[in-house]
């Protein structure tokens, strides 16, 4: 394995230019250097990759000065195309070097800007390039928070090392992160949630497991009135503010779209689909999920759209799950729901999984 690892990362070096032109396209030549901001791709001119054999070092060799990273042009493949394991990385790299040199310069003229930071498209390339939770700390994370089936539907992925600057003052961090994606009613991807995680896995009351930074949770692009979706939208809805929160409801109620609006504002803002017939409110055990209660409730009332709220024991229904289980959250949850939706999303779910 190491042999094929050598062997292509020289192969790779000797088309360094051709690789940066291909994977980092918002960089540009500056002598015997491609600059760009970083090895995903964003513009600037914090890393630096060796075109050619020096004193200092082989081509492809890499640095970026701002967060201290470095590393070769396999790297670079791996990181811009957010692949997981070598198999992917060499996969991708012997694809590369069998590409026609006509392709390559194609591309490189066909470069668009990249996305502005914050917006709608650097939101959907963050979603893009990051990978599956199976297996990573993101499902680790939820485990420890009582969330044992994480029935995400495909609206949860994982970033290794997603960039995290507490204010434009400070130097930029990279930290594991939980990436959610916001969607409008048309399935949409309008922004991305962030949950920056504790890579050594510690779980305390304070952190609950995340980052030990200022603002461990962050949301870009496009949120208002839109949400985190969790299973595709029809006449019967579950609405709340937080991903866990919805996520520990799903645990039992597998088969229930919900949504999660990330706060309590955005939930009283949400749209509601024009199929929607009943509306269940997570709300949270706080004064901002009375007020959630009452704005969401008339919204739906004036469109028509039945409205009942559920209640958590404690503060949310996270909460709820951690404490007390989950055989007394079915239980919270069975006297709360209409009959007819007892039997469609509770009881139909208990069967499937006995």
């Amino acid at each position: 394995m190491s042999g094929d690892v050598s062997e292509l990362a020289r192969r790779l070096a000797r088309e360094a230019e051709a690789v940066c032109r291909y994977y980092l396209p918002n960089g540009k030549r500056a002598g015997r250097y491609w600059v760009v901001g970083d090895v995903h791709n964003t513009p600037g001119r914090s890393m630096f990759v060796r075109l050619r054999e020096s004193a200092k070092g082989p081509a492809g060799k890499w640095t970026d000065a701002a967060t201290g990273e470095h590393g070769d042009l396999l790297d670079i493949i791996r990181e811009s195309r957010g692949l997981r394991d070598f198999r992917e990385v060499a996969s991708e790299a012997r694809r590369f070097l069998k590409l026609p040199r006509s392709e390559l310069e194609a591309v490189s003229k066909s470069v668009r800007p990249a996305p502005r930071a914050g917006s709608q498209e650097a939101a959907r390339r963050l979603f893009a390039i990051s990978q599956s939770i199976d297996g990573t700390i993101v499902e680790a994370y939820l485990h420890r928070r009582g969330i044992s089936d994480v029935h995400h539907g495909g609206s949860l992925r994982f970033h290794p090392r997603c960039y995290y600057r507490a204010d434009e003052h400070l130097p930029t961090e990279t930290w594991p992160a939980m990436i959610a994606c916001v969607t409008d009613l048309d399935g949409r991807i309008t922004g991305v949630h962030r949950t920056w995680l504790d890579p050594e896995g510690s779980y305390d009351r304070v952190r609950l497991g995340k980052a030990p930074i200022d603002t461990p949770r962050r949301a870009m692009g496009d949120l208002l009135g839109n949400a985190v979706r969790f299973g595709m939208m029809d006449d019967v809805l579950a609405a709340g503010e937080g991903i866990e929160t919805m996520l520990s409801l799903r645990c039992v109620l597998p088969t229930l779209p919900m949504t999660a609006a990330l706060s309590a504002n955005h939930l009283s803002a949400m749209l509601l689909p024009s199929s929607l017939r009943r509306l269940y409110i997570a709300r949270d055990a706080d004064a901002a999920g009375d007020t959630v209660q009452a704005v969401l409730t008339r919204r739906a009332e004036e469109a028509g759209i039945e409205t009942i709220a559920l209640s958590p024991r404690l503060g949310d229904f996270n909460e709820d799950l951690h404490i007390f289980g989950l055989d007394a959250l079915r239980a919270a949850l069975c006297v709360q729901l209409v009959p007819e939706d007892v039997a469609r999303f509770l009881l139909s779910s208990t069967v499937a999984a006995a």
